[in-house]
């Protein structure tokens, strides 16, 4: 073979071989020059919280979270070392204000409940807790059984739904919401409602019978009804709400009594005698009453 061509091979050869030398050390420098995405700390769960668990050192760690960070993630450990759980947090979950209870609040089942509300207590069998289908996180209306006060005999027992889209707390001591929803028999079940409500609850649940009725969690429209008696079901008739029993009238006012007073006769007034001189005659008139004509004396000289 001509060594002038095989000098042009080889040179042709470690050109290509720089050239490509080159080329890499350009590609790798960009790569490492080019700007590595933002990173931030947050607080995330170092294994799954249920809700009602104090957290504590063991429960967190602090990872790099690239991308947008929630606006209410925790970014210190400080913040909630000693709080309590309010909604399940699962491993590498960041944290967020919204999950925890406030600082000081705790944890277990006061917790979990919103300022401004109540846990209540309603005592539950088989029957009134659905099968021990009554879970927390269920939503349920609460129906009430009783004779009103002032009723009358001929309308019966009364149901009526009192209280509607009522979320339970807690069933018998479980506050977690199982997933499958397996039921659970207990005695007492906790459910989250207002003041008000909470009144009507502790009136209701000493003198009359309770009833809850699962609803489905993403029904939350309420609905009026007027109630249902055992007369109007027998009958077929559309319930009527007893009227309230009208206000007894007042006695009207005694009329005064008029009590005829006798008077005591009148004395006849004393005459008035009048002396009339005329001339050498003088005469005496006596004046008996008004309508009496007057008697003429005999003159006197």
């Amino acid at each position: 073979m001509n060594k002038r061509l095989l000098s042009v091979l080889a040179f042709a050869l470690v050109v290509s071989l720089g050239a490509t030398f080159v080329i890499y050390r350009l590609v790798l420098s960009q790569m490492k020059t080019s700007a590595k995405p933002a990173t931030i700390p947050v607080v995330v769960a170092a294994r799954n919280l249920p809700v009602g668990t104090m957290i504590a050192e063991g429960d967190l760690r602090v990872a790099e979270w690239s991308g947008a960070v929630p606006a209410a993630a925790v970014k210190k450990k400080e913040d909630v070392l000693g709080r309590g759980v309010v909604a399940s947090i699962y491993e590498g979950e960041p944290l967020l204000e919204s999950r925890l209870a406030a600082k000081g609040a705790g944890a277990g089942l006061s917790a979990t409940i919103p300022p401004g509300m109540r846990a209540v207590a309603i005592r539950v069998n088989e029957v009134v807790g659905l099968a021990g289908f009554v879970v927390p996180g269920q939503r349920v209306d609460i129906l009430v059984l009783g004779m009103p006060p002032g009723g009358s005999d001929t309308v019966g027992t009364i149901t009526k739904t009192i209280l509607q889209n009522i979320e339970v707390l807690s069933a018998g001591q479980n506050i977690q919401k199982d997933a499958e929803g397996k039921p659970v028999t207990v005695q007492v079940v906790n459910v989250l409602v207002t003041p008000e409500q909470a009144e009507v609850l502790s009136l209701i649940s000493n003198d009359m019978r309770i009833q809850l009725i699962l609803r489905n969690p993403l029904d939350t429209q309420e609905t009026k009804t007027p109630g249902m008696s055992a007369g109007s079901v027998f009958s077929g008739s559309p319930f009527k709400a007893p009227s309230a029993a009208p206000a007894p009238r007042a006695a009207p006012a005694p009329k005064p009594v008029v009590t005829a007073v006798s008077r005591p006769p009148e004395r006849p007034a004393a005459p008035v005698i009048v002396e009339v001189i005329q001339g050498a005659k003088r005469n005496e008139v006596k004046f008996q009453d008004r309508n009496e004509q007057p008697a003429n004396a005999e003159g006197r000289p």
